[in-house]
């Protein structure tokens, strides 16, 4: 198999590259600063690891790295839009720098490399499209405004695709963690309830890929946390997040 993953070089996305390789795929990836990888990470695997520097929101040059890959690699079946953008720290006043960048990565990275990787899915009459939200898309996490709504688009991108694609033989897959101990997480102030390794989830993400589940959450106390959260009248649920936001306040102090 021959998967291609925006923002492979840390986190979640780099961790599903040393399983995929480690599982004798070949594996193409792209992130904006290649010298994040591990030391000597591509030496060791350059037989079957192709690396790409670049944004995910420059769509032409996705696009060319997507082509390269697919002919190199001779195919293409899977696409990982990986590559995502958070804000550490929690706050009342909205920043709208970090909430353009947050929207521009997370919900335009996914459609320019869904949309890269659709030519030749559609060319080869099969494929599947995988996109990692987050638990976050279901609610509206105080101090989180554009990370939720950014995943909240995906969550959306995908349900609708599932249902198009179909018929072409192209499977959509929407991920949607909870915490994940990575590099992105690290810089949260928050608590963050039953956080999970790395690898152990890079594990149960693939399990979740190979098995085609059009939506996957996890772990499943947060699966049941969220979906209760989500179900909740939105008045009570308005309150509820106040209150936590004023104890997340008196932490920081």
């Amino acid at each position: 198999m021959n998967y291609f993953i925006t923002g492979g070089t840390t986190g979640i996305g780099l961790e599903l590259v040393k399983l995929y390789l480690g599982q004798g795929h070949r594996v193409g990836i792209c992130g904006r600063d290649l010298s994040k990888l591990p030391h000597g990470f591509y030496e060791q695997h350059k037989q079957s690891l192709w690396l790409y520097q670049l944004d995910v929101n420059q769509r032409e040059e996705l696009m060319k790295a997507v082509n390269d890959f697919a002919v190199k690699a001779e195919g293409f079946d899977v696409m990982i839009a990986n590559a995502g953008r958070s804000v550490g720290s929690k706050s009342k006043i909205p920043d709208f720098k970090a909430a353009n960048e947050i929207l521009e990565t997370n919900v335009f990275g996914v459609l320019y490399a869904f949309e890269a990787a659709m030519q030749h899915f559609v060319a080869n009459k099969k494929g599947q499209l995988v996109a990692i939200a987050s638990v976050a898309g279901f609610v509206g996490l105080p101090g989180a405004a554009a990370y939720s709504a950014s995943k909240a688009a995906v969550v959306r991108l995908c349900e609708a695709w599932s249902i198009d694609l179909k018929g072409l033989n192209i499977s959509v897959s929407c991920i949607c963690p909870g915490f994940i101990d990575t590099p992105m997480t690290r810089q949260n102030t928050h608590p963050m309830p039953f956080l999970m390794s790395g690898e152990k989830g890079a594990h149960l993400i693939a399990k979740a890929i190979d098995a085609r589940r059009a939506l996957y959450l996890f772990p499943l106390r947060m699966k049941l946390l969220i979906t209760f959260l989500s179900l909740l009248p939105r008045g009570l649920y308005r309150w509820m997040m106040g209150i936590q936001i004023f104890n997340y306040s008196k932490q920081s102090k």
